[in-house]
């Protein structure tokens, strides 16, 4: 069978006996199927090839232009897909060896070629040159690949010298692959364990000698070229020939900076609070637990400060959360500032603290630290142009004294907190085991109130304000009554303070307000006398927002004209804030809704302040009625109220009348109007009802004829 000749050779050769020779030998072997291109200078097949494509490329390396390697080199420049084959004089195995490096696929000698072996050689030097091709392109595939995932890869051989990188090996360890070619594994991937910080062993090394895949310690740090350190996971495995030898070792491996970040992240938010970056209850837990054991190697105790500010949501509603949040973040720096390394800040969550001192000596310690909070909370926080001003109330308990573990020794410091703050807030309570009493019976009265709005335990008793100067009755004020199904009646005092801390007394609130005015209405469409029902609106329901709205709500449900509303509030709450207090009276009185200032005298304002207010009357508070009588100086207070009242036309209404000594002073001076128990208790609809139905109170009043001497009204005989 004979050899196929490539269609068409290029033969650059200067000898013309030489290509007459090769001219004849393909002439007979081919059958002029092949064409034969001869030229004798590189230059001039440099310039055929720029136009013109061989199948294959017979090369003399002694042309009179070019000799040697460098032709070998300039002949694979100009055509580098093409077959090449050196023709040389001089049986030199090295120089062939070195033009198959440079691109030839074969090296004859010229006086060994025989014309039969011509088509033979030259067949075997394009089928190397085809396989030569595949095995570039699946190299080239492979190095693509490789190039194109996102892990490092390194190749060894099997002395362990790196043998390949990939793109991001070289960018993550800093070598290129041609620098680290033929360089030991350990000089190029230094890796040590980030525990110890002790050099890995080999882990290439260990692959090929083991002969199976491994994996680096979860730890591992990669030392890079510029001594940066890189966090890395990776896999290692043998590399085996085809015998199932091995030949090397890869490694295969990642950075896990971001990771290891983005896991050192989640476990900061996991234990801290977002909003001021302080540990949170998860995390005081622990390093309160962690100090408990502690605690016997050092001698010394620990304290837990539970800290709540007071009226922390009247700041959030009135200036808005973002100043809320900014304050929480002031309070926050504050109180890291007043403790130790060795201490914890906490936040538990809305405007509540806990602060853990580790190592305590004695109590003293914890008393000025309690102190020192107190001060550093109370001194005015500026932001966003605002100086605010808030207090915090502080509870303490001690280890182990009032408790043997974190939980306990976080409840009983919050059940302190709340004595402090019944004691007058802006102050610290130590636990004492009696404080436990209250804070069970505070939270069985929270637990009953739940259920109070729901079993209907609540109702309205109205007590009667009467005129002083004609005895009638001009209005009543709405007073919320609590019969609890095996407790009774439940003082105010008991209850009240409490569905205020839990925030009750506003759906509470809500039900008085919508139940006042139904019965205002009820008794209007009944025929009585159309009075002003007066409803008490507390701090807390004035903060809580949408005051305006539960107003506004129960008159259009109950059909109340807003003129027999008389809206009551205590004199602080003006002074907190006056001019967004201001804003929500005058949206009632344009509404028709009166405004009453209640317990007026208790909240130091001023007349300079009080004209700024779009209000109807002042009641003033009854501890000062309780006064009149023993105390000149009290007398000459209410008597001041009186005249400063009338004096900026409003009606002035007397609180707690007792006594017909404190109603013939009021009388004297001229008040307006008064209620309490000497005038007509609180009573029920029923009873309110039947004394609207009998008329003015009976009685003397100076001036309006009657006996002068006569020294007290005759009161209704429901009071």
């Amino acid at each position: 069978m004979s050899e196929v000749l490539p269609e068409t050779i290029l033969l650059i050769e200067d000898g013309q006996a030489d290509a007459g020779l090769f001219y004849e030998t393909l002439r007979e072997q081919s059958a002029d199927s092949t064409t034969l291109v001869h030229l004798g200078l590189m230059s001039d097949a440099e310039t055929y090839l720029a136009r013109n494509t061989v199948d294959i490329i017979l090369l003399d390396v002694r042309l009179p232009d070019v000799q040697g390697l460098e032709a070998v080199r300039r002949a694979h420049a100009a055509a580098p897909e093409t077959t090449l084959v050196v023709l040389t004089d001089q049986d030199d195995e090295s120089l062939a060896a070195r033009a198959m490096q440079e691109g030839a696929q074969d090296c004859l000698f010229k006086v060994k070629i025989e014309r039969r072996n011509l088509a033979r050689a030259l067949r075997i030097a394009r089928e190397r040159k085809s396989m030569e091709d595949a095995l570039l392109t699946e190299r080239g595939h492979a190095q693509i690949t490789l190039n194109s995932i996102a892990d490092a890869v390194v190749c060894t051989d099997i002395s362990g010298n790196i043998s390949f990188l990939n793109l991001v090996a070289e960018t993550i360890t800093g070598w290129s692959l041609e620098e680290a070619r033929g360089r030991p594994t350990a000089e190029v991937l230094q890796i040590l364990d980030g525990a110890s910080g002790k050099p890995v062993p080999d882990p290439m090394e260990r692959a090929v000698q083991q002969d199976k895949a491994s994996f680096l310690p979860s730890n591992s740090i990669l030392v890079q070229r510029d001594g940066g350190e890189v966090p890395i996971e990776d896999s290692v495995a043998p590399i085996h020939d085809g015998h199932g030898k091995p030949t090397g070792a890869v490694i295969v491996f990642h950075d896990v900076s971001a990771a290891r970040a983005r896991e050192a992240e989640a476990a900061h938010v996991a234990a801290h609070d977002f909003l001021t970056g302080l540990p949170n209850r998860m995390l005081l837990l622990d390093r309160i637990n962690q100090s408990i054991a502690a605690t016997p190697r050092h001698l010394k105790g620990i304290a837990v400060l539970f800290i709540d500010l007071d009226g922390f949501k009247h700041i959030n509603d009135s200036l808005g959360h973002s100043i809320g949040d900014r304050l929480l973040q002031s309070i926050s720096k504050r109180l890291v500032s007043c403790v130790r390394g060795s201490d914890t800040v906490s936040r538990q969550g809305g405007d509540e603290f806990v602060v853990l001192l580790a190592e305590v000596n004695n109590p003293r310690d914890v008393s000025v630290m309690a102190r020192r909070m107190l001060k550093t909370v109370a001194h005015p926080h500026s932001l966003n142009l605002h100086d605010v001003h808030v207090t915090a109330s502080i509870g303490v308990s001690v280890y182990p004294g009032d408790g043997a573990d974190a939980e306990t020794l976080i409840k009983n410091a919050d059940t302190a907190m709340y004595q402090a703050k019944d004691a007058g807030r802006r102050g610290y309570k130590f636990f004492k085991a009696a404080m436990n009493v209250r804070a069970a019976e505070r939270q069985s009265i929270e637990v009953s109130l739940r259920r109070a709005m729901e079993l209907n335990e609540f109702h309205l008793h109205y007590q009667p304000i009467i005129d002083l100067r004609t005895g009638q009755i001009t209005g009543a004020e709405a007073l919320l009554r609590w019969t609890h199904p095996v407790r009774g009646s439940v003082p105010r005092a008991q209850f009240i303070p409490v569905a205020e801390d839990c925030g009750l007394i506003i759906p509470i609130g809500n039900w008085v307000l919508h139940e006042a005015c139904r019965q205002a209405r009820s008794w209007q469409d009944a025929g009585l006398p159309h009075l002003g029902m007066a409803v008490n609106i507390s701090a807390v329901e004035f903060r809580g927002g949408k005051l305006l709205e539960r107003v506004f709500s129960a008159l259009d449900d109950t059909g109340l004209d807003p003129r027999y509303l008389d809206v009551e509030m205590a004199e602080s709450v003006l002074m907190k804030h006056p001019e967004s207090t201001a804003s929500i009276l005058k949206q009632l009185r344009a509404k028709g809704v009166r405004v009453s200032i209640d317990d007026f005298g208790t909240g130091y304002s001023s007349l300079s302040q009080l004209w700024k207010f779009p209000i109807d009357s002042l009641k003033i508070d009854q501890s000062f009625i309780r006064q009149i009588a023993t105390s000149p100086d009290d007398a000459s207070l209410v008597i001041a109220m009186i005249s400063m009242g009338q004096s900026l036309k409003l009606r002035v209404i007397a609180e707690g009348v007792e006594t017909q000594d404190e109603l013939s002073f009021l009388q004297e001076h001229h008040c307006d109007e008064a209620q309490g128990y000497y005038l007509s208790r609180p009573m029920l609809p029923a009873e309110f009802a039947r004394l609207l139905g009998d008329g003015p109170l009976q009685g003397s009043f100076p001036g309006h004829g009657g006996d002068p001497d006569a020294d007290r009204w005759k009161r209704h005989p429901a009071a």
